[in-house]
């Protein structure tokens, strides 16, 4: 039991008294406060308020007289009544916060009888003592202990429920969604892993991705070299947003599974998220050459290339690609590695390749119409910023085709002129 705290702020207002004080003040003040306070001069029904009172009275009386007489001097002083009311009132703030805690947890305890737990309180319809059974769709509560099945509904609407105490608590579950268990038999890893992937999926499809990844863990345990589980794992733990777990798990599945490029692809994403760009490269590498003859990969390699710094190799992954099935986006990534290469000429007819591809391209168009600038084509130049004004509009391309037009006019004048 804990020490009770003297509460000397509330004595002294009992007996109307001020610090500092002796044993003799308090004595003063107790014969005081009795004669305002005997029950025999309080008025017609007010006498059993007035013996509380007076009782209160003398018990404060008695601490103060007690703590007076172990005082220094016999005298209690101001700063001693400071500290005792301090401590006083830190007593009463952690009983009421331990208080507003057991509140707080009774309410929650109640909350979650009411909602796992609603027939409680009732007979058993159906007695089943010391089953052992499983939820399908909450694999990752073990087994639990059924206690009863109970029936609600009517008609047609009758439905069977399982009350069940699992490790965590007891929870109400339709009767159908229970497996009983047989531990006189083995459990496969294979029943494991298909039983959490199922419940994983479900998680899944509800958006849950965190109860997902959870969830695939127990099945990576029961067999951990799974390829299906390790490549669902990692793409909960990825769209859970925990990128370090889903690095991990990218890392066992590439393991287990060396010679595909999915692995290796998921991995440079996750990589690239987490900003680490280097391993993001060196995994596009892995699955590009898993894959060589998926562009997308080497379009993928050479824009993590480009980020690098590393010119040279963006330039050659991005021409394998170009080579493979070329499209919009790789061939101006390629002009553009041309360009901090000084191959200008290349970046000219990679992006004039990129507006014969996709002549709808707006962004080709205006690539093309900046790379021209660059080089005395003004009057094609002219022309490619008119095509990317008439797809969309363009301040910066607008700005340049100014800038042509003015160069263009300089240069007739002075061809003019000669």
């Amino acid at each position: 039991m804990a020490t009770r705290v003297l509460d000397i702020e509330q004595h002294m207002l009992l007996l109307e008294l001020e610090p500092p004080f002796d044993k003799r003040d308090v004595q003063l003040a107790r014969r005081r406060m009795a004669k305002r306070w005997h029950p025999d001069i309080a008025p017609p029904g007010r006498q059993f308020e007035h013996e509380r009172h007076l009782k209160a009275i003398n018990e404060a009386a008695d601490q103060l007289e007690r703590l007076a007489e172990t005082s220094r001097g016999g005298r209690v002083s101001r700063n001693a009544v400071r500290a005792g009311a301090a401590a006083a009132r830190k007593a009463r703030e952690e009983a009421g916060r331990r208080a507003y805690e057991d509140e707080q947890r009774s309410r929650e305890e109640a909350k979650e009888r009411a909602a796992h737990d609603p027939f409680g309180s009732r007979v058993p319809d159906h007695s089943i003592v010391h089953r052992y059974a499983r939820c399908i769709s909450y694999p990752e509560w073990g087994v639990g202990t059924v206690s009863g099945i109970y029936f609600s509904g009517q008609d047609d609407e009758v439905q069977q429920w399982a009350r069940v105490r699992f490790s965590h608590g007891v929870r109400t579950v339709p009767a159908g969604s229970m497996r009983f268990v047989d531990f006189s038999k083995p459990d496969p890893a294979a029943e494991r892993v298909e039983r959490f992937m199922t419940a994983a999926q479900h998680a899944m499809a509800e958006g849950d991705y965190s109860l997902a990844a959870q969830r695939l863990v127990y099945a990576r345990d029961a067999e951990p070299r799974n390829v299906g589980v390790l490549r669902l794992m990692t793409l909960a733990f990825w769209q859970a947003g925990n990128l370090d777990a889903a690095a991990r798990s990218v890392r066992d599945w590439a393991r287990a599974d060396r010679e595909r490029p999915a692995a290796h692809r998921f991995a440079a994403r996750i990589y690239e998220d987490m900003g680490a760009i280097d391993l993001a490269a060196e995994a596009a590498h892995r699955a590009a050459q898993c894959g060589p003859q998926d562009a997308g990969a080497w379009e993928r390699l050479g824009r993590l290339r480009l980020r690098l710094l590393d010119r040279d190799g963006a330039r050659e992954a991005l021409e394998r690609a170009v080579r493979i099935a070329p499209s919009v986006e790789g061939l101006l990534d390629l002009a553009l590695a041309r360009s901090l290469s000084g191959d200008h000429g290349g970046e000219i007819s990679a992006c004039e390749q990129a507006t014969q591809l996709d002549p709808d391209s707006a962004e080709a168009w205006s690539r093309y119409a900046h790379a021209l600038a660059r080089s005395d084509r003004i009057g094609e130049c002219i022309a490619a910023c008119n095509r990317a004004l008439e797809l969309r509009p363009d301040p910066e391309v607008e700005e340049l085709l100014a800038r042509a037009v003015e160069m263009e006019q300089r240069l007739l004048v002075a061809a003019s002129r000669a």
